[in-house]
């Protein structure tokens, strides 16, 4: 696909004009943030250095990236120029082959990272970037692997550097209903689906789901079997599945498809029964929670749902989320499923690799979170500093991981990741059997090679 020739990143970049001192978001030396970390950064003095940034954020998002980077320009003197655009994916790929790169690009897939680096595009942040991850991150080493690719030299490298992320595995439900019924946070997938059954068994209904999106109805359902690959599989056998390795119709995988369906196919499990999974939209499936008798007791959603409660929902008092938790007799561990963004060098520079290491400071990590939608698996960030608390407790299930991966679907190839595998979990969810829905969506990645 040809995509429109935009300006390119550096040519916008330039006419941003050069930034001048620095309005520091928090004074430094005040509040609970490690200044340590920010004082370090004076010892690199990179005055008159441009570095161009290109990223996916705007609006609010910019703002907050761009307070980050404050502090980065303040103690280096570097002269930074972000810029973003919501057609970051095509954008970048113009830049890059045109010869006009920026000198980091922040990517929301890692998917495009890992093309570009297999052409030649990204510049490693070598071993030592690699091994500090590995040490610092919580699941460091899953965070290294989400990461690394194969480069224009067939060798994989240490290519981009996770930062600001994501959680999906979450189940969303109301304090005060939980508390008049006496039910208790369940800490294991055994709790869980004795929590489920006992519900039915008070005369209630324990779920709300719904697959509704437009073009896009499905894909909740993938975030459902994502992680049920990761409760029931090994991670390394979840990575073999998102890359085909493991092809989609593999025992394996048809069985994480049933886990769904243990929750979704059950009419007494779910409100409207499982002939309403499909037809309820995913921004209306959570009001059940919410309605005078509660229609359901729990709904499992990635972080951002709360923007469809009703309004005026308070978190923690009104509305609540435990973890997604993990089977006890698998011995997996707690994987948790997200996504989040990547940045990578795409023309190389001293300052270049200088910001990429501004980011293992902590203050990078701590000046976003004291402000809001920002998360993060560096253990020595302090927790204490985060301006909502919500967030916190999300930040501390990241925290607890043993493995963290990428929403699988958004690495698989579109077709399939935001296709078939998407239409495919909405005729299961209707009834098909999921050994004959996993049987076309392998033959749809067939017909991609």
């Amino acid at each position: 696909m040809r995509f429109p020739l935009l300006a390119s990143v550096a040519s916008v970049a330039l006419l941003s004009g050069a930034a001048g001192a620095a309005d520091l978001k928090f004074a430094p030396g005040e509040g609970d943030f490690n200044w340590d970390s920010y004082e370090a950064l004076k010892s690199v003095d990179l005055s008159g250095e441009q570095i161009t940034v290109f990223g996916p954020w705007l609006g609010p998002d910019q703002e907050l990236v761009e307070s980050v980077l404050d502090y980065f320009r303040e103690a280096t003197g570097a002269d930074v120029r972000y810029s973003g655009s919501d057609s970051f994916e095509q954008q970048i790929v113009v830049d890059v082959e045109g010869g006009s790169p920026p000198n980091i690009a922040i990517f929301p897939q890692p998917g495009l990272a890992a093309d570009l680096a297999k052409n030649g595009h990204l510049t490693p942040l070598g071993d030592e970037a690699a091994a500090w991850m590995a040490e610092n991150y919580a699941a460091g080493q899953s965070w290294v692997d989400l990461g690394s690719y194969p480069g224009a030299d067939g060798e994989s490298h240490f290519y981009a550097f996770p930062y600001k992320a994501d959680v999906k595995s979450l189940v969303w439900y109301v304090p005060e209903n939980f508390e008049d019924a006496g039910y208790e946070i369940p800490e294991t997938m055994e709790d869980l689906k004795a929590l489920t059954e006992q519900i039915v068994a008070d005369g209630e209904t324990p779920w709300c789901i719904g697959l509704g999106s437009g073009g896009a109805t499905g894909w909740p359902a993938t975030d459902w079997v994502e992680d049920m690959m990761l409760r029931t599989q090994t991670p390394e056998v979840y990575d073999q599945w998102t890359t085909n390795e493991l092809p989609f119709n593999d025992e394996k995988v048809v069985a994480a498809i049933e886990e769904f369906g243990w929750f979704a196919r059950n009419n007494d499990f779910v409100a409207g029964g499982s002939d309403a999974v499909a037809a309820t939209d995913f921004r209306d499936s959570p009001k059940g929670l919410f309605s005078a008798p509660p229609q359901c007791y729990m709904h499992r959603m990635a972080s951002f749902i709360p923007s469809f409660f009703p309004e005026g929902t308070m978190i923690p008092e009104d509305a609540d989320f435990f973890y997604f938790p993990s089977y006890a007799e698998k011995d997996l561990g707690n994987p948790v499923l997200g996504a989040g963004t990547l940045f990578g060098i795409t023309k190389d520079s001293t300052g270049a690799h200088e910001l990429i290491k501004f980011l293992q400071s902590e203050i990078a990590h701590e000046v976003w979170m004291a402000q809001t939608g920002f998360l993060t698996p560096l253990k020595t960030a302090n927790q204490e500093v985060f301006g909502d608390a919500t967030l916190k407790k999300m930040n501390q299930i990241l925290l607890n991981a043993d493995v963290f991966r990428f929403d699988g679907s958004d690495l698989m190839p579109g077709g399939v990741g935001a296709g078939t595998f998407w239409t495919g979990m909405v005729d299961y969810s209707g009834g098909k059997d999921a050994q004959a829905v996993a049987d076309e969506i392998q033959q749809s990645w067939d017909s991609l090679k």
